[in-house]
């Protein structure tokens, strides 16, 4: 079999739901006016150990960054995000989305989190060359709470990746943090990304 790159790897992860992804940008159950929930700057990521954060523009729209877990099946809002860079190999990206209420951000973010427990499963299904593996990293006390999970994809050509995502919620305001990078589940930064949620969360309003 031909040797295929990284960037070809995320696309035979993406193609399905990025399609589907696009349906998320459209309003449903608009909400009132408010005051905007506020993103993480990039000093409020987990450290990187040789190349600092660069922090994008906040941006209308799902980001294709999570649509490998994220896409088919999420409801349709409107969503903003804001994508992160490193100069090596590490990216994080955050979005963040207001519901009509208090009950329809719960529900959005048991949704979520759902969505993110079974993504392992589906991306061995939709690809027999690659294995993946899910973790799930608890809850955390912020506003009406967060979680954090972790995923493992190893190719059958040898690419090997590690993310951390997480869904946290104030209200009826969800935001979901994901950080990703070349390795595997030891070469994730845990603890430091569970500070960046709970800021992440406690930062929106």
């Amino acid at each position: 079999m031909p040797k295929r790159t990284r960037a070809a790897a995320l696309a035979a992860l993406t193609v399905a739901v990025l399609t589907a992804g696009t349906a998320l940008t459209a309003p449903a159950g608009a909400a009132p006016k408010e005051a905007a929930p506020r993103f993480l700057a990039a000093s409020e990521l987990p450290p990187h150990p040789s190349s600092g954060w660069t922090a994008g523009p906040v941006t209308d729209g799902f980001p294709a960054e999570l649509a490998h877990c994220l896409g088919e099946g999420v409801p349709a809002y409107d969503y903003r995000h804001r994508v992160f860079r490193t100069d090596l190999d590490t990216g994080a990206v955050q979005t963040t989305v207001v519901t009509g209420s208090a009950v329809k951000g719960k529900a959005l973010a048991a949704l979520l989190n759902e969505e993110i427990r079974s993504c392992a499963d589906r991306i061995e299904q939709s690809d027999p060359e690659i294995e993946a593996e899910g973790r799930s990293y608890g809850s955390l006390p912020v506003e009406e709470g967060a979680r954090v999970h972790g995923l493992h994809t190893t190719t059958s050509w040898g690419a090997t990746d590690v993310h951390l995502l997480s869904v946290g919620r104030d209200g009826r305001t969800v935001t979901v943090v994901g950080w990703g990078q070349m390795g595997d589940f030891g070469d994730a930064p845990v603890a430091a990304f569970k500070k960046t949620t709970t800021k992440a969360v406690d930062k929106l309003y």
